[in-house]
């Protein structure tokens, strides 16, 4: 994970959410010399993410920590392992605990989710896709976890993407005019992005191979049998997407349908996190 400059304020941010003024527990009850010991100690299987923003946290309330990592992001973990020993001044590493601990078990838990899609549609060319239903201002690193978890990134925002979905295909007065529309803004804006383009019928699917533009359809909300379907009648001349909906139950049956994507907003606004606990060692 490359710590960008906002996913270091990001960071600040959260440490100062919890520091506030100070933390009058451990400066009350812990002498300032204090030095002290912890492990990470793993008590769900599943898929570690976070042992750089750990390091990043550690390292920044206590610059002369000892850091050991036995574990790194993407490892699959299982109950009972250690995935890492920190050493450093005792009350910094009881400022850091919380914080460490939120971010590693939220993205270890997406991408433990994650894994579990993936493995799914093992043997198939389909790959697991994640969406922008995110949590607000942690979308950069949630995506991270879903790539550790053996997913792909979609789009990281409105900016890097043109994806044509109903409310503009609605506004717009069409597929047809959507379309047209946003390959004229490209072409005046000297623009270089590709567009994907939501159907929610097969009047639509046609729509779209009618005027040839664009580089990826989305069948949205369409059953397994319209699927295979309209796999067969795109026929590789734009790249599939199936969304809407899937689940554990129903995600390889899209898969075998032959689409190139299947997306699942569930994977980052539908997570439970991991169990992981910092434990004081003597």
């Amino acid at each position: 994970m490359k710590l960008t400059a906002e996913a270091k304020k990001l960071i600040d941010i959260a440490i100062q959410e919890d520091l506030g003024d100070g933390d009058h527990t451990s400066l009350s009850t812990i002498p300032e010399k204090a030095r002290g010991k912890a492990k990470l100690i793993v008590k769900q299987n599943g898929v570690l993410v976070g042992a750089q923003l750990a390091q990043y946290i550690f390292k920044k309330l206590d610059p002369s920590v000892e850091i050991n990592f036995f574990q790194k992001d993407g490892d699959i973990i299982k109950v009972g392992d250690i995935s890492l020993e920190v050493e450093g001044n005792a009350r910094e590493l009881l400022r850091a605990e919380r914080i460490v601990l939120n971010f590693m078990q939220r993205l270890s838990g997406i991408a433990t989710e994650t894994k579990k899609y993936v493995d799914l549609i093992s043997g198939t060319k389909a790959k697991v896709l994640d969406t922008r239903k995110t949590t607000p201002g942690l979308r950069y690193f949630e995506k991270y976890a879903v790539a550790m978890g053996g997913g792909a990134n979609h789009r990281m925002g409105l900016y890097d993407l043109i994806m044509i979905k109903d409310n503009h295909i609605d506004f717009a007065g069409g597929i047809t005019e959507a379309i047209k529309a946003a390959d004229k803004y490209l072409k005046l804006n000297n623009k270089n992005l590709k567009i994907e383009i939501e159907a929610r019928s097969f009047d639509e699917v046609n729509a779209i191979l009618k005027l040839g533009i664009g580089h990826r359809i989305m069948l949205d909300n369409f059953s397994v049998e319209d699927t295979k379907e309209a796999v067969i009648l795109i026929d590789g001349r734009f790249e599939t997407e199936s969304s809407g909906g899937i689940t554990f139950e129903t995600i390889r049956d899209y898969a075998l349908c032959g689409v190139d994507f299947i997306s699942v907003g569930a994977l980052t606004h539908q997570i439970k996190s991991l169990d992981l606990s910092l434990k004081a060692t003597f």
